[in-house]
């Protein structure tokens, strides 16, 4: 009897061992890791850093779908007058030679223009964020131009609307003086409160944009013959925000496999 108490308390030492034993041996083996994740894929490759031109005629949706994609993607929105204006007023070397032909009243020869584009693109917001040329080139000659200078997009967005459609957007189209905001008298009508007060520009007609239209066709085949391997057609008769999300589709980032 009075070894019951050793006994007692070996045997529990022994059942404690055991139970240890056998939690020890009972854990969970952890899941493995998904291959699609962080292990598979460490970086994105898309919107941010993209290189893009838009090309579109007059009142194609150009200038919306500009404001949008810097917006949602953070590119550098690009256009050749603003280029032009910021190399002038930077006084750059080819802001000087721009400056000349423009105070001359003459227009600013491609090699310039190319100068201009080149130097911007060079800059850091540039090479950082990825950009967005609005409208350039507009002729095959500043496109096989680009090339030369290694200015190499990733993609070029074409968006294509018909002519009459074209016309009517822009016949439409009225501006309100105090705001400068812009309507259109059937798809997007000014307030009663301010119609009276907006106007036309003097160059809205229809005259006028078929003259423009004429000049964009002119030399559309050779911009898109020079990008025929990255060129997207985009239907531009859509909403916007149709046009918005196909465009989307185009820059969205996509996963990049680790090497």
């Amino acid at each position: 009897p009075e070894a019951l108490p050793a006994m007692r308390a070996l045997a529990l030492l022994l059942l404690a061992l055991v139970a240890g034993c056998a939690t020890a041996y009972y854990q969970p083996i952890p899941a493995p890791r998904s291959r699609v994740g962080k292990s598979a894929f460490v970086t994105m490759r898309g919107g941010a850093g993209k290189k893009v031109i838009i090309a579109g005629a007059p009142a194609s949706g150009k200038g919306t779908q500009c404001e949008m994609i810097k917006t949602e993607f953070g590119l550098v929105h690009l256009s050749t007058g603003d280029m032009l204006r910021a190399a002038v007023a930077e006084g750059t070397e080819v802001g000087k030679k721009a400056k000349s032909y423009m105070d001359g009243g003459k227009l600013v020869p491609d090699e310039v223009i190319i100068g201009v584009v080149q130097d911007r693109l060079a800059m850091d917001d540039c090479k950082e964020q990825g950009w967005l040329l609005d409208g350039f080139p507009r002729t095959g000659v500043q496109a096989e131009a680009l090339k030369a200078a290694n200015i190499d997009p990733d993609v070029v967005i074409y968006l294509n609307v018909p002519d009459e459609m074209l016309i009517e957007r822009v016949v439409g189209r009225r501006m309100d003086p105090e705001t400068g905001l812009i309507y259109h008298l059937k798809f997007d009508p000014p307030p009663k409160e301010i119609e009276d007060r907006v106007t036309q520009r003097s160059d809205d007609t229809a005259e006028k944009a078929k003259v423009r239209l004429e000049q964009f066709h002119e030399h559309l085949g050779a911009i898109l013959d020079a990008y025929k391997e990255i060129t997207v057609e985009i239907d531009g008769t859509q909403a916007k925000k149709d046009v918005f999300g196909e465009i989307s589709k185009l820059l969205a980032p996509e996963p990049v496999a680790k090497k």
